[in-house]
């Protein structure tokens, strides 16, 4: 905490060509909900995964991004906004020749421990919390 009470923010690199900031975490909202800033190079993208415990907002701020979501693929360019239901398999990537920055919001929040974890590189803590907070690798992204 800074001395006037507020979190430090900083920039995560959670892949090469992705970095994230948790803008609001989810003990900031009571688990409310948190809100997680991406910036994603050309090339970058998530595996194939789904949450059991909160759905996923997601609005595109700059840039194209390339979902998977179910058995749909399709394209969310800026301006977008993008609602991934909890249990239903997803993906996003950058597939594009320009960065892509989006705004995340995790309801209810809690997931974005999986973000401190995953730039940490510590597969123990991830393969743990992923499991406590209910997210589930899939597979590769399938675009």
């Amino acid at each position: 905490m800074t001395k006037d009470g507020a979190r430090p923010m900083e920039w995560l690199q959670t892949r090469p060509g992705e970095h994230c900031m948790i803008r609001v975490d989810a003990t900031e909202t009571n688990g409310a909900y948190s809100f997680v800033e991406i910036v994603s190079d050309p090339g970058d993208g998530t595996p194939l995964h789904l949450h059991t415990k909160e759905d996923e907002h997601i609005f595109v701020l700059e840039g194209t991004a390339r979902m998977a979501y179910g058995d749909k693929i399709f394209d969310a360019e800026a301006g977008s906004l993008v609602t991934l239901k909890r249990n239903i398999p997803h993906a996003w990537g950058n597939r594009s020749d320009r960065r892509l920055r989006i705004a995340v919001i995790a309801y209810p929040g809690g997931c974005e421990e999986a973000l401190r974890a995953i730039a940490k590189g510590s597969k123990a803590d991830l393969l743990a919390i992923a499991e406590r907070v209910g997210v589930q690798h899939l597979g590769p992204a399938p675009f």
